[in-house]
């Protein structure tokens, strides 16, 4: 297909032919992954045009060129014939007066968008002889630029941050840590005009679209935008949020393995929200559209993430004396296993210096913002120094890393009693996918001084700490120490927990142990009690006591959430204040093996192999395979026929053809009625090949 070109009859019998060079173009700014066929361009780099006349014109006739935004022309340009003082649109000309090659420059804080571009021949005396149709082009932010606020000067980063259409998201918890591939797709086709689409959409641009398109040249303006419509509270946003089941009425927050279904499922349904997500699939879709607009962005997991609804960084967990949590509601502190946001990386000439880098971007909705349930961009330079008065919801963010968690029971009077604190766990290991392949990369020092540290303490207190203690004078340090010890269980199999009391004074200690088996959500949603045990333990000086807790698959089974997650809990209750230790166990899930043989090449024919073996002691029923991958194919379900008895195995052939070169990953998805978020994936390297053009736009 030939770039395409556009005609107008002059005054006379002279024809203009203009050719926007799209393919040129697209190549010089990095934007031919998105489409090779339309003009897409990147602000702050020049792009060429042609005009060509079928006569040639006098050397009084001049050219203008005239560019429109919005779709009632909310804002109109007027080209510059030559370089200003200012920031401003720009255009220079070579060549004769019949075939002209136009080079355009646009300002590096120009408005993102889809431009119109309308050329006009021009008369010495200033009237238009002939205006050729408006002609379409995007311009994206351009992190390439030195002069653009998202510039990011290494190559490497900008090769993962804006151009890996692949990535990995890290989940379980902070001392078990596992990772599921997901697939971004900012490239994928039509993904640009959906991102464009979600910005269209929101509160500001559907209230006054002239002052929000005017402000759409600042990442800051659009990054919050953009966390505000991922999710659909309170606007036309993206995705619903749930965090219990039942999902019936929509997809499951753990079955999505990609963005662009979402997305395309979202414009596709006339802008109706898209169930479900948790944090990790509102983060996933934001990171897609950040990077497809041309904002460095990753992906963030923090481990251990505290939720401080009343702001005083402590996170409080009431407990009855049955150690069950007694404060149910939505609006409630609470301590996440994991949290998922976003990091986009721009410079914040709205606050002072030493803010700029990488902003935190959480589009969960979880509190609200200026009215709105968006979080950020807040500088991370912010949150490691407690600068708690920088915009956007530094206080909310810098909790999520550095609340103190105390749990307390209240007894049947009333009274509260402080069974535990802990300064240390929250915000750990906080992960994101390292720029030299899916390794894991920890970036926690970047939010915060090292752990017990003296920096670390003074932030702290800097931070405004607003605990209140407890009325009762604080006790002395008992003998007595307790812990809980597992193995790394995988989800099917029966396992042991070992609970370990420690006597290290000097006489013989006596104490009731309570121990509590729980199924809980990755956001610590409380889903049933599994198993409840309850011993008086005798300890001698010096020595320890270990209790044997064994759980069978039966046991948890009919509790555990989709999130397969099991906390552990034991309660010490002695002569000296009581003891309470936790551990959450992630029960790991079986393998699924993904293999593609042979070599790959773009618009030829490959099949996938698929694999699985059901590990529990009873059928699955309802087998679903979802297959997906960024220029290999779009989202296709493969149902199993019949039940999937006991270590039966369960293979599928899958038949598709790449459409981009490169190296792509296939992610797969397996769910059923009693087995669901079992993953796997496999990457394809794919080689170019003369066929097909892609011709979709």
């Amino acid at each position: 297909m030939t770039t395409p070109a556009f005609t107008a009859e002059l005054s006379g019998s002279s024809i203009m032919d203009v050719n926007l060079r799209s393919r040129e173009n697209n190549s010089a700014h990095r934007t031919s992954e998105i489409d090779r066929e339309r003009l897409i361009v990147r602000r702050g780099q020049p792009f060429s045009i042609t005009v060509q006349c079928s006569e040639t014109l006098p050397p009084t006739h001049h050219l203008e060129l005239l560019l429109h935004l919005g779709k009632r022309d909310e804002v109109v340009i007027q080209v510059q014939q030559e370089r200003g003082t200012g920031d401003e649109w720009w255009f220079n000309q070579q060549g004769a007066q019949d075939e002209m090659l136009l080079t355009l420059h646009s300002p590096p804080d120009a408005i993102i968008g889809q431009y119109r571009l309308a050329v006009l021949m021009m008369s010495p005396d200033g009237r238009v002889l002939e205006k050729t149709d408006e002609m379409r082009f995007h311009l994206l932010f351009n992190p390439w630029c030195k002069d653009d606020v998202v510039y990011l000067p290494d190559q490497s980063l900008l090769q993962e941050y804006v151009m890996n259409e692949d990535g990995v998201i890290y989940m379980g918890s902070w001392d078990s840590i596992r990772s599921i591939s997901w697939s971004f797709g900012q490239f994928e086709d039509y993904v640009m005009d959906i991102c464009f689409e979600v910005l269209d959409n929101s509160k500001d641009a559907l209230k006054n679209s002239e002052v929000d398109i005017k402000l759409r040249w600042d990442p800051v303006h659009v990054s919050r935008t953009i966390t505000t419509m991922v999710n659909s509270n309170g606007d036309r946003g993206v995705l619903t949020g749930r965090w219990v089941e039942p999902y019936s009425d929509g997809v499951p927050p753990y079955k999505w393995s990609g963005s662009v279904p979402i997305l395309q499922q979202w414009s596709k349904n006339g802008v109706r929200a898209v169930k479900y997500g948790q944090c990790w699939v509102f983060a996933a879709v934001a990171c897609t559209v950040l990077r497809c607009l041309g904002i460095p962005t990753r992906l963030i997991t923090n481990y251990a993430s505290a939720h401080d609804v009343d702001g005083n960084l402590a996170v409080d967990i009431m407990l009855n004396e049955r150690l069950e949590r007694i404060d149910g509601r939505i609006n409630t502190d609470s301590n996440w296993n994991f949290h998922c946001w976003v990091e986009s990386w721009m410079r914040r000439g709205d606050l002072p210096k030493g803010n700029d880098g990488w902003q935190v971007l959480d589009p969960t909705p979880q509190e609200l913002s200026d009215g709105e349930f968006c979080c950020g961009p807040c500088p991370v330079a912010a949150i490691k120094e407690g600068n708690l008065g920088v915009k956007y919801d530094a206080p909310f963010i810098f909790a999520e890393v550095n609340a103190d968690i105390l749990h307390w029971i209240v007894q049947r009077d009333g009274r509260r009693r402080k069974i535990q604190m802990d300064q240390a766990s929250v915000g750990r290991n906080i992960s994101t996918k390292s720029v030299y392949g899916n390794q894991r990369e920890d970036v926690t020092l970047h939010y915060k001084y090292p752990e017990g540290s003296r920096m670390e303490r003074e932030v702290y207190m800097k931070a405004g700490r607003r605990v209140t203690e407890p009325t009762y004078e604080k006790a002395e340090p008992g003998q007595l120490k307790l812990s809980i010890k597992h193995a790394q269980p995988v989800y099917g199999t029966d396992f042991d927990v070992l609970v370990v009391v420690e006597n290290e004074g000097g006489r013989e200690a006596h104490a009731q142990l309570t121990m509590l088996v729980t199924a809980v959500t990755y956001n610590s949603i409380h889903r049933g009690e599994c198993k409840r045990q309850s011993i008086s333990v005798t300890v001698p000086a010096h020595q320890a006591f270990k209790e044997v807790m064994r759980l069978h698959y039966a046991d948890y089974a009919g509790c555990v959430s989709e999130h397969h997650t099991i906390r552990v809990k034991s309660l010490l209750q002695g002569e000296s204040e009581p003891i309470m230790t936790e551990v959450n166990i992630p029960l790991s899930m079986p393998e699924l093996l993904v293999q593609v043989p042979g070599k790959a090449f773009a618009w030829e024919q490959l099949t996938a192999l698929i694999s699985f073996t059901n590990p529990l002691p009873v059928p699955l029923k309802g087998g679903v395979f979802t297959v997906e991958g960024a220029g290999l194919l779009s989202a296709t379900e493969i149902l199993v026929n019949g039940d999937i008895f006991p270590g039966q195995k369960v293979s599928v052939r899958l038949s598709f053809s790449p459409t981009r070169p490169g190296v792509k990953k296939l992610l797969v998805d397996f769910d059923s009625d009693r087995l669901k978020d079992v993953k796997g994936v496999a990457t394809v390297l794919v080689h170019k090949k003369y066929g097909p053009v892609r011709t979709t736009h």
